[in-house]
């Protein structure tokens, strides 16, 4: 174990400011594997996959059947 580093990175850490500690925190703990439901949404936009539904008429309305 490298505890010179170690100590230097809590040195450089604790000398941050609030904001940039919590920015290097989000940079951190971020999982970039996880898909976000933006992400799909992003993609399905982009790749035209449901263009075709532009077609299609629009047969329910807030009216039709119960909430969910």
């Amino acid at each position: 174990m490298n505890q010179k580093l170690i100590d230097s990175l809590i040195t450089i850490v604790q000398s941050l400011s609030d904001e940039e500690r919590q920015i290097f925190e989000q940079k951190l703990f971020f999982d970039d594997s996880l898909v976000t439901t933006q992400d799909i949404m992003n993609l399905a936009q982009k790749s035209h996959s449901f263009d075709f539904l532009k077609d299609e008429p629009d047969i329910y309305t807030l009216e039709d059947g119960e909430p969910i």
